[in-house]
């Protein structure tokens, strides 16, 4: 018995009409906005105001990833315990403060590579438990029928300023300065933090269940993961295409510059067109989902666009820049709207109790492997030449759907909203 499959019964636009759904979806697009200029902004200051290095440059992306691994979990277990929202305002509050210290410190000339990686795992450590209590927090916001349109509106702003975000961040150090970007950054925390505080929905209390310790609490969303047929399927793939797509995009500005031998604005012009399939996904999700179910839409989403990567190796100067193009885009879009699909999917699956351990459960293994795709991309570039690690690469993308292809998802055209018996 699988329980009845997720639907989406709400007209997506009836979603928008909600005016706390409102406020949430403009705080995270305008917080998003100012991290992805952070992005730019961060490595320039690094760069062109302390003169750090390559390899510096490097450590400082991995301390802020660090926490995923770190504390991801019990914050899984404290984000349960609490109501999410205050816990969201408040990691919006503090890093909007660490943020906003790296600006100060450097009009003052205090700035130092030490208070950059101090903020940046500051900025870490609060994004996991943001990022883990927004997860779990938008089913007590909206109900059930409504998750796949929000959560595609969600997705839709987030591939969008990842576009906008790295060029505003451009634009921002070249008139004012390095460090203005991190202000927009600082400010736009605060912006969310206020929307947060506007929203007058009623959470629901956490449910109140027997404690038997912090370890107990994170080993209990761990072995709901585990000995799930679907999540844990769901969470081997995700790792596999992270460690994919991390270790290309890691070095396609190499291979773009090197091998292709594009300028730097032509390399800028061609990843915004690429970026810009995350927005075509979000679009998509329930339309695909409505007409071959949401388990089959996503098999079919991957099997039709992953292999598409493998047209990103052909690239060449000129004209060939198109295949680089397209290989991002189908697999930009069919990312973004599997992602919609597989989110709703937990959020409506999951028991909301366990909803915070088990999306920290899950990211402890899909974000904690980040790093190595990149690490194993730059091992391979330097054995074996870059063009043939995007070879490789690509080609353990097109792969990893063979995971999918042979799980118990395949056979479905619905997921189940309720776990089997």
């Amino acid at each position: 018995m699988t329980g009845q499959p997720t639907t989406n019964l709400a007209p997506p636009r009836k979603v928008v009409t909600r005016r706390d759904f409102r406020l949430l979806w403009f705080g995270q697009t305008i917080s998003l906005l100012g991290s992805n200029v952070s992005t730019v902004a961060l490595p320039l200051v690094m760069v062109v105001t302390l003169r750090a290095d390559t390899f510096t440059v490097g450590l400082l992306t991995s301390v802020a990833w660090l926490p995923w691994l770190v504390i991801g979990l019990p914050a899984g277990a404290w984000v349960d315990r609490l109501a999410r929202r205050p816990v969201m305002l408040w990691c919006d509050i503090v890093s909007l403060v660490a943020v906003m210290t790296v600006p100060l410190a450097a009009w003052l000339g205090l700035l130092t590579i030490t208070h950059l990686f101090v903020v940046a795992a500051v900025g870490g450590c609060a994004k996991v438990f943001f990022t883990t209590a927004y997860r779990a927090y938008l089913p007590s916001l909206i109900p059930s029928d409504e998750l796949l349109p929000a959560n595609a509106r969600l997705y839709g702003s987030e591939s969008t300023v990842q576009v906008v975000g790295p060029g505003l961040g451009g634009v921002l150090a070249t008139v004012f300065g390095a460090v203005s970007g991190l202000v927009l950054d600082a400010l736009s925390f605060g912006i969310s933090a206020l929307c947060l505080w506007g929203i007058r929905t009623a959470e629901p209390r956490p449910a109140a269940t027997a404690r038997g310790g912090l370890r107990s609490e994170i080993g209990e969303g761990l072995r709901f993961v585990v000995h799930d047929p679907y999540l844990r399927v769901l969470v081997c793939y995700s790792a596999a295409v992270n460690i994919a797509l991390m270790g290309f995009t890691s070095i396609s500005v190499l291979f773009l510059v090197r091998d292709v031998g594009a300028s730097a604005a032509t390399v800028g012009v061609v990843l915004a067109l690429s970026s810009a399939g995350g927005a075509v996904g979000a679009l998509v999700a329930g339309r695909v989902s409505g007409r071959f179910g949401t388990a089959r839409a996503v098999v079919l989403l991957q099997v039709a666009t992953v292999p598409m990567g493998l047209l990103i190796p052909l690239t060449s100067g000129g004209i060939g820049l198109v295949w680089y193009v397209v290989g991002v885009l189908a697999i930009e879009i069919g990312g973004v709207a599997s992602n919609v699909i597989i989110n709703t999917f937990r959020q409506q699956y999951c028991p909301p109790d366990l909803l915070g351990r088990i999306n920290a459960s899950m990211a402890m293994v899909t974000v904690g492997v980040v790093p190595l795709g990149g690490v194993l991309a730059g091992g391979l570039g330097t054995v074996f030449g870059v063009r043939q690690a995007i070879w490789m690469m690509t080609g353990l993308l097109a792969l990893s759907v063979a995971i999918l292809l042979m799980s118990r998802i395949r056979r479905l055209r619905d997921f189940p909203a309720t776990r089997p018996a």
